[in-house]
């Protein structure tokens, strides 16, 4: 999510080098490859199956007209773009990686499924057991946009046909989006909600989670914004690109048969 799925790409051939090598360094780096890799599979397969929860849920007239259209729109677009301004030069199969994150950056995106995913849905739940439509209503066009943005990713992710600049673009178009749906979801629990004059713990206990909430998904993916997408993810992709077309150009190039110019018979004057 966010890039995570474009980011971080399966290691196999890194276990698969890592395996080979020998010395008891190679064998360590292999294990914690395999791990980092099966616990973003694991996590892959686990937003997949929210995801397709969460669309059927939020398509019974809770998620705003534009908020429907938006993913349908940015799909075109990434297909335009993919076609017409970053067509992709991959000859492999695979879709390759752009960013490898460390260990501390797979905590940072397990943080961000647990803040930007589980803990919404478990919100929209709570407002259906508890009957509180102001919460349903608030947190879920987030979810149907993040379920959205994370199938599309996986769906990308796992082709080569689009080329590292549009792979970028899909969790930077989602997440501007966004910000602007947790801004409107802030401004619900904090200015729009408030507190009946009896409430008991459960319902305080309640509110202030659904305020904390939304200050924590905009305050993190405000972050991953402005200090990854932008600065680092967004670089990265187009540096990936461009440099994979200058090598194949260097190579066509090369391959290009050196022909060399026929001397022209001379003329001899007749007397």
């Amino acid at each position: 999510m966010s890039g995570v799925s474009l980011a971080v790409g399966p290691r196999t051939d890194v276990d698969k080098t890592s395996t080979s090598s020998s010395g008891e360094k190679g064998r360590r780096s292999a294990m914690t490859a395999a791990g980092g890799g099966a616990l973003m599979g694991s996590l892959r397969v686990i937003e997949l199956q929210l995801v397709a929860f969460i669309l059927v849920f939020s398509a019974s007239g809770l998620v705003p007209l534009l908020d429907m259209l938006f993913p349908a729109f940015a799909s075109v677009y990434i297909i335009a773009l993919s076609r017409l301004a970053f067509p992709s030069h991959a000859v492999s199969t695979a879709s390759p990686e752009v960013f490898r994150g460390s260990k501390l950056f797979r905590i940072y995106v397990v943080s961000g499924t647990v803040i930007g995913l589980f803990l919404p849905l478990a919100y929209v739940l709570g407002g259906f057991a508890r009957g509180d439509d102001h919460a349903v209503r608030s947190a879920t066009p987030h979810l149907f946009l993040l379920s959205c943005q994370i199938l599309t990713e996986n769906v990308i992710s796992g082709l080569s046909l689009f080329s590292p600049p549009v792979r970028a673009l899909v969790p930077l178009l989602y997440t501007v989006w966004r910000i602007f749906v947790i801004i409107d979801w802030f401004k619900d629990v904090w200015f729009n909600k408030s507190l009946p004059i009896n409430a008991t713990p459960n319902v305080v206990a309640w509110f202030w989670f659904g305020r904390y909430l939304a200050i924590a998904n905009l305050g993190y993916f405000g972050v991953n914004l402005l200090c990854f997408l932008i600065p680092r993810f967004l670089p990265r992709a187009f540096d990936q690109y461009f440099r994979e077309r200058d090598e194949i150009l260097a190579k066509s190039e090369e391959d290009k048969p050196v022909q060399v110019p026929r001397s022209k018979p001379s003329e001899h004057k007749s007397d």
